[in-house]
């Protein structure tokens, strides 16, 4: 079997960090012939994101790593970085983004939403997960001040997306990498004990809208079943 464009190293789905660049892929293969990936697994409770041939690729050992074979083997890591990457060199239509060039003020707002889901609700909700579950003690505090923290966050969300379809994008948006960024982890919602999200009519609404999409499914389904490492 010969080598696709893409080499992309993940952990398996569900994963709020390593599912948006398949997604994005998935999407771009409909609008692109040619476009396609291979997925190698990363096993996050093994040690191989450790060793020397992974730090190379992201001397910060984390998932994802995107390898863009058809670049010279250019290596990307951090999520809102390849995802933006993709768009730059793949999204000929600008479909997942905005041209900077000519949209300079949209590709701002899109930006402030890659980046207030990269720094904001990623990190707090991965938090939340980290003291309720793997945390080697119970720190009551420190699981409240993340979950609080998080429905906040999706409190920001629910301001954003009032008469809005979308994060990013005129009149009512249109579905970016902004939306690919922020909806992996809200729609984990019930995972840190959030089980519900009628506090956030308009953030369920957006959850609903952006899993409805097709290469959601097909982005899991690859994950799932890819060599593993």
């Amino acid at each position: 079997m010969s080598e696709k464009s893409f080499l992309l190293y993940t952990n398996t789905s569900p994963s709020p960090n390593g599912l948006p660049m398949a997604i994005l892929m998935e999407e771009l293969k409909v609008l692109y012939p040619g476009i396609d990936y291979d997925v190698e697994l990363i096993k996050l409770s093994e040690t191989k994101h450790k060793e020397p041939w992974f730090l190379k690729l992201n001397p910060n050992g984390r998932i994802p790593v995107l390898i863009d074979r058809s670049r010279n083997s250019f290596t990307i890591f951090e999520t809102s970085a390849i995802l933006l990457y993709l768009v730059q060199h793949y999204d000929k239509e600008f479909k997942f983004g905005f041209d900077p060039a000519k949209d300079a003020d949209e590709y701002n707002v899109l930006l402030q939403w890659l980046f207030f889901a990269h720094g904001g609700i990623g990190p707090m909700q991965g938090q939340a997960g980290h003291f309720k579950y793997y945390a080697p003690e119970d720190i009551p505090y420190a699981k409240k001040r993340y979950e609080d923290e998080t429905r906040r966050l999706y409190g920001v969300l629910e301001l954003r997306l009032k008469d809005r379809e979308y994060l990013a994008g005129p009149g009512k948006g249109h579905y970016t990498i902004a939306d690919l960024k922020a909806w992996p982890w809200v729609s984990l919602h019930t995972v840190i004990d959030i089980p519900t999200l009628e506090e956030w009519p308009n953030v369920k609404a957006w959850v609903q809208r952006c899993a409805k999409r097709k290469a959601n499914e097909a982005a899991d389904a690859r994950i799932n079943s890819p060599k593993s490492m």
